[in-house]
């Protein structure tokens, strides 16, 4: 198409173009650095629960810990689901996707759980509903995910304990086991870690649902569509189906070589913002070897370290390098999850920064109406049916 002065610059899926202003979190993709509030996710991490991550992602702030015991008996008391809900998720076909699944049972919990959607009038009154929302958002997922496990193997759902926290509860209604402290730990970090990153698709997909006042399950459940894409959070899946068809650390050399030389995407490997090692995926990495010194080490971990140093003197220079897709479904196999349940893991962590990002725009939406460039034809006659 010629050039045309007065067609608005095209960038192909917003690449590079903001679209919002935000204080919920930074990365800077140059040094691998990501940021929760302004707070280093290495010291997140280290020092936080997710209880307490999804509280700074929500309020701005790291609460008291009067506010934090409070946000985490409402997180608690709103585990359940109605028992409508189960009875849907039975009539679920046997082959359904969970995050399929997950995206339905969100989309219903709505009409549960009614919110006005226009909540500009009173802004402290649209706060308290948000909050409400917020709340019964993060404390079901979990619910819904674990439900569809069990009852697509004919299992009877494991209602939520009170007494534990956020992952080990989730863990629980997975197995009907209580967790050892340390597998407890790795997935309570592993959803910090996927809590929240900027302006990414589904997040994005999230805000354009919320420009509309949509209520917050449409707003979830639109992010969640959007995530389950392989481009996306689908992509933790396919790592793991690629380490499995590579088989042995001897066959990644040729593996990678094949895949470059025919330009073809290796899974796990570059991300759109970093041109370093993505900072999730170092932390994950290391919450793996944790798991290995009680529990052994699983071959995958050996292709995927070759993998990784092969990519470094092959593609490194581009700034080609794991992101967090590369290492997550690694240690979720360690933990003995099964593979279709890792993308609706990071929905469970995700929904935090969904819900921070929607919580933002309260009280300053502007529907989201991008613009287009028309490439086709002008001035063409209208051809009756009978003459085509």
């Amino acid at each position: 198409m010629p050039k045309n002065k007065d067609i608005p610059c095209y960038s192909p899926g917003l690449a590079g173009i903001p679209v919002a202003e935000s204080s919920v979190s930074y990365v800077d993709g140059q040094v691998g650095h990501l940021e929760y509030r302004g707070i280093d996710i290495e010291k997140v991490a280290e020092n936080s629960t997710f209880e307490e991550t999804s509280f700074l992602l929500l309020h701005g702030h790291l609460p008291t810990t009067e506010e934090l015991d409070v946000f985490d008996i409402r997180l608690r008391h709103h585990r359940r689901i109605k028992y409508s809900i189960k009875d849907m998720i039975k009539c679920y076909p046997d082959a359904a996707h969970p995050m399929d699944a997950l995206q339905a049972g969100v989309a219903a919990l709505g009409m549960f759980y009614p919110i006005k959607t226009d909540m500009t009038a009173d802004l402290d009154v649209a706060y308290n509903m948000a909050d409400k929302a917020a709340i019964r958002l993060i404390a079901k997922l979990p619910t819904l995910v674990a439900a569809h496990a069990r009852m697509r193997k004919g299992d009877d759902p494991i209602p939520p304990r009170d007494d534990l926290a956020h992952a080990a509860n989730f863990l629980y209604m997975l197995t009907g086991e209580e967790p050892d402290a340390l597998s407890e730990r790795i997935m309570d970090v592993a959803l910090i870690v996927h809590a929240e990153h900027t302006m990414n698709a589904s997040t994005f997909s999230a805000m354009v649902t919320g420009s509309t006042l949509a209520d917050p399950y449409t707003v979830i459940s639109a992010a969640i569509g959007t995530l389950s894409g392989p481009l996306h959070g689908g992509a933790n899946e396919e790592v793991l189906d690629m380490l499995d068809e590579i088989g042995s650390v001897e066959n990644a050399e040729p593996y990678l070589s094949d895949k470059i030389t025919n330009k073809q995407k290796i899974t796990g490997l570059g991300h759109r913002v970093y041109k370093t090692k993505d900072p999730r995926a170092t932390l994950l990495q290391k919450l793996y070897v944790e798991l290995t010194e009680q529990f052994g080490e699983d071959p995958t971990y050996k292709i995927a370290q070759q993998i990784e140093k092969l990519s470094k003197a092959t593609l490194g220079a581009k700034g080609v390098c794991p992101n967090v897709d590369f290492y997550s479904g690694i240690v979720y196999r360690k933990l003995g999850i099964d593979t279709d349940l890792f993308t609706p893991i990071f929905a469970i962590a995700r929904v935090s920064g969904w819900l921070a990002h929607w919580r933002e725009m309260i009280g300053n939406t502007r529907i989201y109406r991008p613009n287009q460039i028309y490439t086709g034809q002008h001035g063409l006659p209208f051809t009756p049916i009978d003459k085509r």
